[in-house]
């Protein structure tokens, strides 16, 4: 497995190296050209003609906006059969006039100014399931609202807490990318439909609420401050792959709540872990987690196998003799 396979798989089912998550802006000597948007710019963007919802005409809906300078966009408002829209890579604050465009299914706000969800568009958005706003000023969810949204992508923000995501707002929430922001715990990610979940390079500390999560098969932790796994839960009953590469879990007693989840693990990655320094780590999570097939970049060997099932033999007979002895 090469380092780009233990990176998280985004949204869009393509695979990328955490070192892309934070996107560089303009420099402080580049001179941005900044104006509002225009019917004309619209027009040059637009692309997909499709029959309208009441099927009575068709319209385009799509338009590509991206990397246009804009720190405006009243003029969209007017596009009420957009579908697609993609506004990367410009200076946008408010997206209120988004509001109108009650169609859209996709909306990509990466690199701009958004500072907060409060007032902007998204509780008329019924529809949207796909939306993605990396690079922001996010420092907080609140007024965020989705309850088609099925992907979300807030990575590379500011964002400290997330009190904000709960299962009856995001309800058919099945993705979450929170790579790169700010956050010691997450606490208060309350989606039990959620599957997969990534959040490298925070500074998160333990794994409270995790027990929520029942439905997640994807956990991504890398880079983070944790030192145990304290915090996975039983009630986790689908969780194929976990990732806490370059932590702080300093020895084989941190990792005995990967027992809680062994019947459905099969990927783990601990690289670049003060543990990964024992001769004998890898003997100690397969006696923990008999049914892995690999741990870090590596497939588990059926030498691998076979020993730790002799190991476990041995430990369950130590244990029947022990109370032997005693008597």
């Amino acid at each position: 497995m090469s380092d780009m396979d233990e990176d998280a798989v985004l949204s869009d089912g393509t695979l990328e190296g955490e070192e892309e998550t934070h996107q560089e802006g303009p420099g402080e000597d580049e001179k941005v050209q900044v104006c509002h948007l225009t019917q004309e710019t619209i027009s040059q963007g637009l692309s997909l003609l499709c029959r309208t919802g009441n099927g009575l005409g068709h319209a385009f809906v799509k338009v590509d906006l991206k990397d246009k300078g804009l720190n405006g966009i009243a003029a969209i408002s007017s596009y009420t059969h957009l579908r697609f829209l993609d506004l990367s890579n410009n200076h946008l604050i408010d997206l209120a006039p988004l509001a109108s465009l009650t169609q859209l299914l996709w909306l990509k706000v990466d690199n701009n100014a958004v500072s907060c969800f409060k007032g902007q568009p998204f509780a008329q958005l019924t529809y949207l399931q796909w939306l993605s706003m990396a690079v922001n000023r996010l420092i907080d969810l609140d007024g965020l609202v989705g309850p088609a949204l099925e992907i979300l992508n807030l990575t590379g923000n500011g964002i400290q807490r997330v009190n904000g995501l709960q299962s009856g707002c995001f309800a058919n929430l099945v993705t979450l990318e929170l790579r790169g922001n700010h956050l010691e715990t997450i606490d208060g990610i309350n989606l039990p439909n959620l599957r997969r979940l990534y959040l490298a390079q925070n500074f998160i500390k333990d794994l409270k609420g995790l027990e929520r999560l029942e439905r997640l098969t994807t956990l991504h932790l890398r880079d983070n401050q944790l030192d145990t796994l304290d915090g996975l839960s039983p009630n986790m009953k689908c969780l194929q792959y976990l990732n806490v590469r370059g932590n702080a879990i300093l020895d084989e007693n941190a990792l005995q709540c990967l027992g809680l989840v062994s019947k459905t693990l099969r990927a783990l990655v601990l690289s670049e872990n003060p543990l990964v320094e024992a001769t004998d780590y890898r003997l100690s999570v397969l006696i923990l987690l008999p049914q892995l097939e690999r741990l870090d970049k590596d497939l588990v060997s059926p030498e691998e196998r076979t020993e730790a099932r002799e190991r476990i033999k041995e430990l369950k007979e130590e244990e029947i003799s022990e109370p032997q002895e005693m008597q």
